[in-house]
């Protein structure tokens, strides 16, 4: 089993910045990639940035792309999400979730959950 813990979420005004944290404990062997979600008011689950823990290839929604930055230190299981020119429509609850890698589509397929970080972007 990983547990995962988010924090870093907060309030901030549009044009800000956020770093958010995911820290992974516990093991499972078949976890192999880390992906960020959001869950914003009025809208479907997006998912937002993915890492892999091999080669560190990253992959972002087009919504965040320029903006936005996932980044993993292997050695204590962290992953980020660097948050730069935060607009309105990026307030929800961010989630981090670890997960296996599907090589024939380079996706990561989630298996475990944190419970979610608020981030508001508001004026």
């Amino acid at each position: 089993q990983v547990q995962l813990a988010e924090s870093g979420g907060g309030s901030v005004q549009p044009g800000g910045s956020l770093r958010l944290s995911c820290a992974a404990s516990g093991y499972d062997s078949s976890t192999n990639c880390m992906l960020w979600f959001r869950q914003s008011p009025g809208k479907e689950r997006e998912e937002v940035a993915t890492i892999y823990n091999d080669d560190h290839w990253t992959q972002y929604a087009d919504s965040v792309k320029g903006r936005f930055t996932v980044s993993l230190i292997n050695a204590n299981r962290t992953m980020f999400l660097q948050m730069h020119s935060l607009k309105v429509g990026d307030t929800g609850v961010y989630y981090c979730a670890a997960g296996e890698k599907r090589y024939w589509t380079y996706s990561c397929q989630p298996t475990f959950w944190g419970q979610g970080t608020q981030v508001t972007v508001s004026s």
